[in-house]
């Protein structure tokens, strides 16, 4: 019988669906997902259905789960107007209201929890505000916006004073991952722009604005993050900045995309592939028969918001380059989680992932 049993919400999106089949890798764990649809790749797991913005629904099933000891909560609600949306106080309360609508009545039911991890990200530091300091670090006071991570924040060390259970808050940057129709992941999108680029005989070109250098988070290591902070007790109730330990420029790692995907590098030209890739839905839809793909057909099923976000990713329309957005990582390797990933090699092996499961054409094609 296993000894931990951890209920990962939000299973079909980006680190949720990594979490959940990192943990079924791992002896001693059960896995149960939250999720209003089963993801694909997912087949097997214990997934239950429930809207977590539905109160009354969240309190039937999670107050029934007594038997859950870890949280990984990675269920997130954003505005069509992806970026926006960061700053809408409809947008804080809702993303404020799922994640109590899932802890009260859990907490009442699961008498043996020991563990909550929750997710932020590098918005915590202002980023889609002004220019940040670097290296950005999870010391510093918390920047003076309003946000909902401060919202979940504040009521998730609200419940554990006093508690048996104890939290860690993980700020990862820019997630890269195997999702299907999220709001921010970047490699469907960047898969549909190649495809269609592919089709009409062109290189990959690159359609950002200014010189772009960030930090990337493998959604694997994310996963791997997760599990070491749920039974790490140096981690109890601290905040770790998480990412693959390096920084990277896009016009570094174009060419190895670009031979991801079969093709040869192109220039530099501005697009905006939130308003140019939806007029593409027939041309990809063509594609998409062609290749017999597995994928959603619909790009707004397949990509989701990530096309807007795509186009923050590369800066699209920005002439100036911006100050880059350097996260500290030495407290987490400080308390032990010392894992990295080669960020090309990384586009590489998500690009081929795609490619095997039928989610984008195949590179020889």
């Amino acid at each position: 019988m296993a000894k931990n049993k951890v209920l990962v919400a939000g299973a079909s999106g980006l680190v949720g669906l990594a979490a959940i089949r990192h943990f079924l890798t791992l002896p001693d764990w059960d896995v149960v997902g939250v999720s209003r649809r089963r993801p694909p790749g997912l087949d097997d797991a214990n997934l239950v259905s429930v809207d977590l913005t539905d109160r009354d629904a969240c309190a039937r099933v999670f107050g029934a789960m007594d038997d859950v000891t870890h949280v990984v909560y990675a269920a997130l609600y954003e505005k069509e107007e992806l970026v926006a949306g960061w700053r809408d106080p409809e947008q804080m309360r809702i993303n404020d209201a799922m994640l109590r609508n899932l802890l009260d009545p859990l907490l009442g039911a699961a008498r043996g929890l020991r563990h909550v991890t929750l997710l932020q990200g590098t918005k915590a530091y202002g980023v889609h505000i002004e220019p940040v300091p670097a290296p950005a670090r999870e010391r510093w006071p918390r920047h003076p916006h309003e946000n909902f991570y401060w919202l979940q924040e504040d009521y998730l060390r609200e419940r554990q004073a006093g508690s048996d259970w104890h939290f860690t808050i993980l700020r990862p940057q820019v997630i890269f991952g195997e999702s299907i129709g999220s709001a921010m992941n970047p490699i469907p999108a960047l898969g549909v722009y190649a495809a269609v680029l592919k089709d009409d005989g062109e290189p990959l070109h690159y359609p950002g604005g200014a010189r772009r250098i960030v930090q990337a988070v493998d959604a694997d290591l994310l996963a791997r993050a997760c599990a070491w902070a749920a039974v790490t007790p140096e981690c109890r109730n601290e905040i770790f900045n998480i990412n693959n330990g390096e920084a990277f420029e896009w016009a570094t790692v174009w060419p190895a995309i670009a031979d991801a995907f079969g093709m040869k590098p192109g220039e530099h030209r501005p697009m905006s592939l939130a308003v140019e890739m939806p007029k593409r839905q027939e041309q990809w839809s063509r594609i998409h028969r062609r290749y017999g793909l597995a994928s959603p057909e619909s790009l707004r099923d397949f990509v989701g918001l990530s096309f807007q976000y795509a186009d923050r990713n590369f800066a699209y329309g920005d002439e100036l380059a911006a100050l880059p957005t350097r996260v500290s990582t030495v407290k987490a390797r400080q308390y032990g989680f010392q894992d990295c990933v080669d960020t090309e090699e990384m586009f590489v092996r998500l690009i081929r992932r795609f490619q095997e499961r039928r989610w984008l054409p195949p590179r020889e094609g």
